[in-house]
């Protein structure tokens, strides 16, 4: 996990710029735009054969990167809002949408592409407690407390609320 001691200072992203990345099947980053090297503050060379929680923000929730693995593994594509550390340990938040890429003839997954863009205060200000709830359980509980806190959470917004209905919610009203 980065070491990179995290900075209160929210970094204001482009809005009609996306942040681009794809990774092997590890997480591994293979290829990058030069946005996200911008934004991130890492170059292009720094980013190219590191894992993606290169620039993993310690305030999100353990859990949501588990549900998002569990998700595009079994290739299914997700969208997701994370919060994201640069180099200098500066943050900015994302809305992102996770598709799995196929080899053409075997059908198999060989990797992941993500497309990010800026999200909006109100997403991130309604996300931000429960994100903050996640991470104050997994510290004391671990893991699995947090995944049961958030189908708690979820199913009390609804019968048949999932993580993705969540999140299809908030780009809808995106």
């Amino acid at each position: 996990m980065n070491k990179i001691k995290p900075v209160d200072e929210e970094i204001v992203l482009d809005r009609s710029k996306y942040i681009e990345s794809q990774t092997d099947t590890k997480g591994i980053i293979t290829q990058c735009n030069d946005y996200f090297a911008e934004i991130s503050g890492y170059s292009r060379e720094e980013l190219i054969g590191q894992p993606h929680n290169i620039v993993r923000h310690p305030d999100m929730p353990r859990v949501i990167f588990k549900l998002l693995w569990d998700r595009i593994k079994a290739g299914k594509n997700i969208l997701a809002v994370i919060k994201n550390m640069a180099k200098d340990g500066r943050y900015y938040w994302v809305f992102t949408h996770f598709e799995t890429m196929r080899d053409i003839n075997t059908k198999e997954i060989i990797g992941y592409k993500a497309y990010r863009k800026a999200t909006s205060k109100h997403i991130t200000e309604v996300l931000l407690p429960l994100y903050k709830k996640l991470v104050e359980i997994e510290s004391k509980d671990g893991i699995d407390a947090s995944k049961k806190y958030l189908d708690d959470f979820l199913s009390k917004k609804g019968e048949h609320i999932t993580i993705d209905n969540l999140m299809e919610e908030i780009h809808r009203f995106y």
